[in-house]
């Protein structure tokens, strides 16, 4: 799996001019599933993005977690992020999962960051959606499951 996190001072989804998901502070995550992807990596991966340190203390650190911040997270799923531009001029997405194996684990993954408490919104899989966002810093980071 592949995330793009980014801190936001608040962000937003929308399908057809209707918001279908929207958070304050927290994270924006961009999810992309590749074929090969497991159960235990979403796991994995909603355990990391959860635990991540990035937020300022009173000391101007990037040193707090999301839970310390009373912060949300707003999911869209993004197979795009496997697009492959080494060739031509036209991306090649083989890297990323069909439909019917993405869903499962893209709902996996924000099942397990609610079950560490975490408040989540989602976009909508597959849909033509118009995401906004105020980037906090800007902080941004990409991550990658592990191999199995």
């Amino acid at each position: 799996m592949r995330a793009v996190v980014q801190r936001v001072s608040r962000a937003e989804v929308t399908v057809a001019g209707e918001s279908i998901g929207r958070i304050a502070r927290g994270f924006l995550v961009l999810l992309a599933v590749a074929p090969e992807d497991t159960p235990s990596q979403s796991r994995w991966l909603a355990e990391k993005i959860a635990g991540l340190r990035v937020f300022q203390d009173h000391q101007g650190q990037m040193n707090l977690s999301l839970e310390e911040v009373g912060g949300a997270i707003l999911v869209v799923s993004q197979f795009t992020l496997y697009g492959d531009c080494r060739k031509g001029r036209r991306p090649s997405f083989i890297g990323s999962a069909r439909p019917e194996v993405a869903i499962p684990l893209y709902e996996a993954f924000i099942e397990g960051l609610m079950a560490l408490g975490i408040p989540v919104s989602k976009g909508q899989f597959g849909a033509d959606m118009q995401v906004e966002l105020i980037n906090d810093g800007p902080v941004t980071l990409i991550i990658d499951t592990p191999e199995k």
